[in-house]
């Protein structure tokens, strides 16, 4: 008997990871798609300080806000260290600004950063959800 329960248990636990990675890849293509439609402008570095913050969207991107600029920042991989308690140093090649294909946040290296307006980063926030499900 406690050998079928195990069985049962670990069918439910791999089906749920298997849930999971759907709705992440989910998450992702629709970013992508967003990014293609909506055709957002590529930049090549950002100006940053010590005031800044960043949101994650899914493993694969963020959403970078300076003081006056929002920006979205893809990764070339899964970058899973951002929400992880485990911080991995930055490194970049100047101190004030963050580059495309150079420089990394919590050591995942930036594949593409692009310039975001009012619309598109209130919309990307709130990208996945369901009508009403914020109320």
């Amino acid at each position: 008997m406690s050998r079928q329960l195990l069985a049962m248990m670990a069918i439910f636990l791999s089906a749920c990871a298997a849930q999971e990675e759907l709705a992440t890849q989910d998450e992702e293509q629709a970013v992508r798609d967003y990014i293609a439609v909506r055709g957002l402008p590529e930049v090549d570095e950002i100006r940053s300080s010590s005031s800044d913050h960043w949101e994650i969207l899914d493993p694969n991107f963020i959403i970078y806000e300076t003081r006056r600029e929002a920006f979205l920042v893809e990764f070339f991989r899964a970058c899973h260290e951002l929400s992880t308690k485990h911080i991995v140093a930055d490194k970049r090649w100047d101190l004030k600004t963050i580059n495309a294909r150079f420089d990394t946040i919590r050591g995942c290296r930036i594949s593409k950063i692009f310039a975001l307006t009012e619309a598109d980063l209130a919309e990307l926030k709130t990208l996945g959800e369901s009508p009403g499900s914020r109320n």
